[in-house]
């Protein structure tokens, strides 16, 4: 048993160490900053001046604040292009074969997109809600740090089910990503309150990613109980186990039905 945790916790560390590889050939520091930072700020921009437009501090602060941290998972499931760049480079066999199941591998190698999100998020809210007029209650707006952290890895297994699902439809991951994200877009309570919508999709807003979490986070700038930002908190870690769960079984099927019927190729 010892055994078996220190040979998936060093893989899980190469796993780490090739994610950062990746990064710093994607992004140097300038290009992060000014190309894709520059997009994500943007973008939060765009709502928050609606708000604006609409007259309402209210409305300008719930845009503002839910697409701050919705940026966070823009980045964080671009983890379904980097998953299937192991089957476009043909080592995803060799993964199968390996003694270490795949679901280790591919739960960290693409963590790089939780430290790119997490960035984005927290530099779009802390940056442009006092040039919007929000209010950041300090100290206690420090909590919204390691609460978008919380939803960052939430989104990241919800990402992992998602990647899996991609690995088996590689033309359509980018569509896989674009629907994943929009649909906490539309659902999670970023723009809307889940309360908007009819309570089947109250439902399943509440078993998505970010849902508890960006609540959470609006609890603590509106200086919310310490009791309700725990239990928004406490649900999101809920959420992001069962997907994680869900992820681990969906590859562990991938891998069991590529050795059975050989579908598992060398190249994409």
């Amino acid at each position: 048993m010892r055994a078996a945790i220190g040979d998936n916790a060093r893989v899980l560390r190469y796993a780490f160490i090739s994610a950062m590889a990746d990064l710093r050939a994607i992004y140097t520091w300038r290009t992060w900053t000014f190309a894709w930072l520059l997009r994500m700020l943007a973008q939060v921009s765009m709502f928050a001046l609606l708000g604006k437009m609409l007259g309402s501090a209210a409305r300008t602060q719930y845009l503002l604040v839910g697409n701050a941290v919705l940026v966070m998972a823009f980045a964080v499931l671009a983890i379904c292009a980097s998953t299937a760049w192991e089957r476009m480079a043909g080592t995803l066999p060799l993964l199968i074969a390996s003694p270490t199941a795949p679901f280790v591998v591919f739960a960290g190698r693409s963590v790089q997109w939780l430290l790119d999100g997490v960035g984005c998020s927290l530099v779009s809210l802390f940056l442009l809600a006092p040039l919007f007029g929000v209010r950041l209650p300090m100290p206690a707006a420090l909590l919204v740090v390691p609460l978008v952290v919380l939803i960052a890895v939430s989104v990241y297994c919800f990402g992992l089910v998602l990647a899996s699902i991609a690995l088996r439809a590689m033309r359509l991951r980018s569509l896989i990503a674009n629907t994943g994200s929009l649909s906490l877009m539309v659902l999670a309570g970023v723009q809307v309150s889940v309360s908007f919508w009819p309570a089947p999709v109250q439902y399943l807003a509440n078993v998505l990613p970010l849902t508890h979490g960006l609540q959470a986070v609006r609890e603590v700038l509106a200086d919310g109980r310490l009791a309700d930002i725990g239990r928004q908190a406490a649900l999101e870690c809920s959420v992001a186990l069962g997907w994680l769960v869900l992820a681990g079984l969906a590859f562990r099927h991938l891998a069991e039905s590529g050795r059975r019927d050989g579908s598992i190729e060398f190249g994409g």
